[in-house]
């Protein structure tokens, strides 16, 4: 990477609850934690794929009907005058 175009990027630990993750980021906060002897800022998240309800599976979505049965039914009665 061109270093007068690209921000730096420094190692960071994501923490989201009990799960964590190393990766890198442009961001730097004041906690610090050193993984393999190289220091990682820690950079807490509020929902993760390991939290989220859609990625766990404890929600589910409900659609009674699909889209495009929602599309021919709103749109259904004004064809009908139309040929």
């Amino acid at each position: 990477m061109k270093a007068e175009t690209h921000p730096p990027v420094y190692p960071v630990v994501y923490v989201d609850g009990e799960h964590t993750w190393t990766g890198i980021s442009t961001m730097k906060t004041a906690d610090t934690r050193t993984i393999d002897g190289v220091e990682h800022y820690v950079v807490p998240v509020e929902i993760s794929a390991f939290t989220h309800p859609f990625y766990t599976g404890q929600k589910k979505i409900v659609d009674s009907a699909g889209r495009v049965e929602k599309f021919m039914r709103r749109y259904a009665n004004t064809n009908q005058g139309k040929k």
